[in-house]
């Protein structure tokens, strides 16, 4: 099964967003979160790798991330990361309940769970 990793300034951020996606989007699914920069608001490569290590079952890690380093900080955890892994260009909390659900279907690829969480991407919230 393709694993997700939830990569986010705030530990607490990452951790609702996997509970959310897992809740909502795919009970079966693997989603690890990697928040936070120790005690502080950051991100970490090293606690972004383990997470991808976490998710790695042999079939491929989505990563959903929130902003500016955590995208730097993803991109050297997967340099480092003997997984096949990639960054979805998607909001992180709609990408990351999308990618959940496509996640568990019998027929997911790493493709289409990264094109799943991408599509949330055109979600308008409000009909004008």
């Amino acid at each position: 099964m393709i694993g997700l990793v939830v990569v986010s300034h705030s530990a607490k951020a990452a951790e609702g967003i996997r509970d959310i996606a897992a809740q909502m989007g795919g009970g079966d699914a693997r989603i690890e979160p990697a928040g936070g920069d120790g005690e502080e608001i950051g991100t970490d490569a090293n606690r972004i790798g383990e997470a991808i290590a976490a998710a790695d079952d042999g079939d491929g890690v989505v990563v959903l991330v929130d902003l500016g380093s955590a995208v730097m900080n993803t991109e050297l955890a997967l340099e480092m990361s003997d997984a096949e892994a990639v960054i979805a260009d998607a909001p992180i909390l709609e990408g990351a309940l999308n990618a959940a659900v496509e996640a568990t279907s019998s027929k997911a690829t790493l493709d289409s769970v990264v094109e799943s969480a991408e599509d949330a991407r055109e979600y308008h919230k409000l009909n004008d």
